[in-house]
């Protein structure tokens, strides 16, 4: 079996990257993009390969020659290679060889395992292309598959605005093809359309022409589970790094979010599974031209929308453009002050008050505890629900405990309170005010939206709250998320049921994790999480969550040091019911192998 690689492109799209650089010679987790393809050949027992050249064509010859000297190189060198595309190489390709065997195609910009080419290899057919499930990120030809044959090939320009890629696949450009067909059909119309039609295309059209005509067919091998990448751009070596590294945690913990480039179940961070809702995810669709095309209101006017979806006084509240925007602004008009904080819990408090003490939560509050504690307090922080733990402190209790601390200020950050079906503090001030008072909220949990960053400030102190709007700017919140403020006020009773299905789904989740031999406890909790601790002579914390990331792809937070007393924790997000099914079962299977 011989192998043709097209590498004579000049990877437009990966510059800077590829500005004196061939771009199969970038590194992908500490091997060159061409190194892989070879390797994963090579692992297969094919050694006759071709190779097209173009850009920077010297360099490549020399890289694969002197590193591969086991290899039967040909090369075949495309002159032309910024003015035509793939149809031209193959051409070149197909006329330069004798066609004596079958043949392997892979397009030059692939990352893959070895598997995939064991998985062509091992195919019944004699002519296939590999293909897998399109998802997002992925572009380039599409085709339709039917009974294990393409239907049709859909290459990106034949792909409509409200193009349907639900029921799609994507090629990997990766192909097996008999020798007859080579020797003949294919090769005879793509050598004739290249020469005198359209060297400027790719070769995909002429399978469409033969697949529509009924000439010829190719079969398809969808890829299930095997790792491969598509490397056209910056971004697309970002998610094949993620890919193939050796640690995918630590990519995962360096870019703090960006997951959707990712193949990876997240039960690290924390949102709504169940809001928004269909309806409101196709009117958000449906005007986002004009949303991208306008700028957001002032900050008055999304102070005034804020307002209306929590029913508070106007004057009382700050838009955010995500909670995390408050953090340095408490930093600068409160840092130095003596705070008392919980321990453990959101970790931006100990960075803002440097000059702090804390109290326990050791899964639920000493109330009495906390009065004592807090006297020489100037701040009093309290995280309700509390993160990881998901301690509640009941909010009249908060409130009570201000009225009586009137010469402290009160930080209350309410981030998970819809899930501990309890009112927010912010009712009770809305009833009777208390000038000590500040609620911050990040909305990105509730309302199931981290990507349009959404939050609030609250407080009825009036020298406070002029402060704050003076550090914002004046279009402080994009566009999609103000209209999203609007729309929202539509919908209620379903985000109110989503909270309640998310209760649900967190008790059944409790339930069967408790189950699992590896749990101790699994701690109530009255937010969207669950925090669990694990069996002494059990796996640690970081040995099960690098297992759960590296054989099932799925990344949960390692907590074990923010208690720091010897004992082992996980953090799970509450995802839908058949995905917290799926961590269960991995963690069954990762205990049941060590």
């Amino acid at each position: 079996m011989k192998a043709i690689i097209l590498a004579a492109g000049y990877g437009n799209r990966m510059r800077p990257l590829t500005d004196n650089l061939h771009k199969t010679m970038v590194t992908v987790a500490g091997k060159t993009i061409i190194g892989r393809i070879i390797d994963g050949l090579l692992e297969n027992s094919i050694s006759d390969i071709v190779v097209v050249t173009g850009y920077r064509a010297e360099e490549l010859k020399s890289y694969l020659t002197s590193t591969f000297t086991n290899v039967k190189f040909t090369f075949v060198h495309n002159e032309k290679y910024r003015e035509t595309n793939n149809i031209f190489s193959m051409a070149l390709a197909f006329e330069a060889i004798t066609i004596d065997t079958d043949i392997i195609l892979i397009e030059s910009d692939l990352i893959y395992r070895p598997e995939i080419i064991k998985r062509l290899i091992a195919s019944p057919y004699g002519n296939v292309a590999l293909v897998d499930k399109y998802r997002h990120g992925m572009d380039g030809t599409v085709v339709t598959v039917q009974e294990k044959r393409i239907t049709n090939v859909i290459p990106s320009h034949l792909q409509p605005e409200n193009f349907d890629f639900s029921d799609k696949y994507k090629t990997l450009n990766i192909y097996k093809f008999s020798k007859e067909l080579c020797e003949t059909s294919f090769k005879n119309l793509l050598v004739y359309y290249a020469r005198t039609i359209d060297h400027n295309c790719y070769y995909e059209l002429i399978l469409g022409i033969l697949i529509y005509m009924q000439k010829e067919t190719i079969h398809a091998e969808i890829v299930e589970g095997e790792s491969w990448s598509e490397v056209d751009d910056p971004n697309d070596l970002q998610v094949a790094e993620f890919a193939f590294h050796r640690n995918r945690k630590e990519i995962l913990e360096y870019n703090f979010g960006g997951y959707w480039n990712y193949n990876v179940l997240d039960f690290c961070f924390i949102r709504n599974m169940y809001f928004p809702n269909h309806a409101m995810v196709s009117e958000l669709r449906n005007s986002l031209p004009d949303l991208i095309h306008n700028y957001g209101s002032r900050q008055a006017v999304l102070d005034r929308k804020m307002s209306w979806f929590l029913l508070c006084k106007e004057a009382n509240v700050l838009a955010l453009n995500g909670a995390s925007q408050i953090y340095p602004m408490l930093a600068n008009r409160f840092g130095a002050k003596k705070a008392f904080i919980p321990r453990p819990s959101f970790g931006e408090y100990q960075r803002i008050f440097t000059n702090c003490t804390t109290y326990d939560d050791k899964v639920g509050f000493d109330l009495n505890g906390i009065e004592r504690g807090s006297k020489d307090a100037e701040i009093v922080v309290f995280v309700n629900p509390n993160n990881p733990t998901g301690s509640l402190i009941q909010p009249d209790w908060i409130y009570s405990f201000a009225e009586k601390h009137a010469n402290q200020t009160i930080i209350a950050d309410e981030s998970f309170i819809e899930f501990a079906d309890v009112p927010s503090v912010l009712s009770l001030l809305e009833k009777k005010p208390l000038n000590n008072v500040f609620i911050i909220k990040s909305l990105s949990k509730s309302l199931g939206v981290p990507g349009i960053r959404l939050g609030y400030a609250y407080s009825c102190n009036t020298e406070l709250m002029k402060y704050l709007h003076g550090q914002v700017p004046i279009w402080n919140m994009n566009s999609i998320a103000e209209h999203y403020l609007e729309i929202i006020l539509k919908h209620r009773n379903a985000l109110k049921k989503s909270f309640e299905q998310t209760a649900k789904d967190r008790t059944a989740f409790g339930e069967c994790l408790a189950a699992c031999p590896q749990v101790a406890r699994v701690y109530p909790s009255a937010g969207n999480f669950l925090l669990v601790e694990l069996k002494a002579k059990m796996a640690t914390a970081a040995q099960l969550a690098d297992q759960l990331l590296e054989k099932h792809s799925i990344y949960v937070k390692d907590v074990t040091e923010k208690f720091n007393n010897g004992r082992n924790y996980l953090r799970f997000a509450v995802r839908l019911p058949e995905e917290n099914e799926r961590l269960v079962a991995a963690l069954r299977d990762i205990i049941n192998k060590l």
